[in-house]
């Protein structure tokens, strides 16, 4: 498994609601988190298929901003 970090503008409870269905069909239930007590709100996503490209595509069509951490 490989573990991919991007800073994110995911930060607060409403906006991982907002994105969870998004993850969880690219990344699957689990293999995701969001630190949204870190100042950069820290995007964890663990995956052997997963693209880094991927996570952005997914995370933007949700309607948030991401880059690699």
């Amino acid at each position: 498994m490989k573990t991919l970090l991007f800073k994110t503008n995911i930060n607060c409870g409403g906006c991982i609601k907002a994105v969870t269905p998004t993850l969880n069909q690219e990344a699957g239930a689990g293999n995701w988190q969001v630190d949204t007590a870190n100042p950069d709100k820290i995007l964890t996503v663990t995956s052997d298929k997963l693209t880094p490209e991927q996570v952005v595509q997914a995370v933007e069509n949700a309607g948030f901003k991401i880059q690699a951490a």
